[in-house]
């Protein structure tokens, strides 16, 4: 059964991510058809990426135990939902940080989004969709835009439910189905044997 990761993108306090994040494994937890699980960054830290060699050419050789633990997480991952805030029209330095301590792992898996703020996270969606061509994935055309409205009405509920976000069930169930489709094609593809 394939594996999807929710990476968490912003580890700021007071985060709205755990909002989105919250609704999202209620949603996913219900399938049966993939195994989910979070890759929450607050619980990877790392400096500032400061290795002299690029993982991209040092691939697996990794330079430290949170490093190493960070891939190893990545590595198990069959496709991604990476859940962005937008700062200043992009994404968080905490998820291009992270991001840029890695490589292989993320190879030849497909990566869909979500994201929220002033226009949904376009913009930041945007940019992370030119990044990660970069890391050999493929990202998926549709994703999940969290306008201000649905974030104003989020913050304001106390108690929040995931429900607040039942509006946007349709998107994600069209998101799900082509990530898996992607995730199905990829997985199968890179069990085939390596082409000189």
């Amino acid at each position: 059964m394939p594996l999807i990761q929710v990476i968490v993108g912003s580890t700021r306090p007071g985060r709205f991510a755990d909002k989105p994040v919250a609704w999202l494994a209620d949603r996913l937890g219900r399938r049966d058809d993939f195994d989910l699980e979070i890759l929450d960054l607050r619980d990877h830290p790392l400096p500032f990426f400061d290795q002299a060699v690029p993982p991209a050419r040092s691939l697996r050789d990794y330079p430290d135990e949170n490093v190493a633990r960070l891939g190893q997480t990545i590595e198990r991952a069959d496709g991604f939902i990476i859940v962005t805030s937008e700062y200043n029209h992009g994404y968080p330095a905490s998820l291009k940080n992270a991001m840029d301590h890695v490589f292989a792992e993320f190879n030849r898996k497909p990566v869909a989004f979500v994201g929220y703020g002033n226009v949904g996270g376009a913009r930041a969606i945007e940019q992370l969709r030119l990044v990660v061509v970069e890391f050999e994935m493929a990202p998926l055309r549709h994703a999940i835009h969290i306008l201000p409205e649905l974030m104003i009405a989020a913050r304001q509920a106390d108690p929040f439910s995931p429900e607040l976000f039942s509006s946007l069930d349709q998107r994600l169930d069209t998101v799900v189905a082509d990530l898996l489709w992607w995730a199905a094609a990829l997985g199968a593809a890179r069990a085939l044997p390596a082409r000189a």
